[in-house]
């Protein structure tokens, strides 16, 4: 099995003890957020080596590291391949700066924002530029609905009713 699905199992587990697994989750905000902190403290460094190399140089078991490689994947210049990673798999946290603060506002994680390193990233005015076009993303916006008499939007020339719209 891989480490990614052994996390899964874990971090995903319906059978457990819901305060046991608000526990686990709760040390693990802890452990990513020192994480975030300290890559985005030298956001133009490129961290790279292996899993277990990673676990040891933020000072987390290997089980930890696949879950934050799991949740940063998304926002990585370049995927890391986590479906079939070992612990001696290389892997990079080059991050796309953008990509992660809105990942991060589509996560609803403000403790990750929100964190004082953005502020040097970034000026108030872009963060909150960010924070807008990621909850704009989620926004559905409805066109105008076609009335029965309307002219179809096909262009043919004749009423939606006996157009487009005929078996609607």
């Amino acid at each position: 099995m891989s480490l990614l699905q052994n996390w899964r199992d874990i971090a995903y587990n319906q059978e457990a003890d819901k305060r046991e697994l608000q526990k686990f989750w709760t040390n693990y905000f802890l452990i990513e957020k020192n994480i975030y902190e300290q890559l985005l403290s030298n956001p133009d460094e490129v961290v790279k080596g292996t899993v277990k190399e990673l676990a040891e140089k933020y000072k987390v078991d290997v089980m930890t590291m696949v879950g934050f490689l799991d949740g940063i994947n998304d926002s990585l210049v370049i995927p890391n391949p986590i479906e079939e990673m070992e612990e001696d798999t290389v892997v990079t946290l080059a991050y796309d700066k953008e990509l992660l603060y809105k990942n991060m506002v589509d996560a609803k994680a403000d403790w990750l924002y929100n964190l004082p390193m953005w502020d040097e990233i970034f000026t108030e005015e872009q963060k909150k530029t960010l924070y807008m076009e990621q909850k704009k993303s989620g926004t559905v916006i409805k066109g105008k609905k076609i009335g029965r008499n309307d002219p179809c939007p096909c262009g043919s020339g004749k009423k939606y009713k006996y157009c487009c719209g005929k078996n609607a």
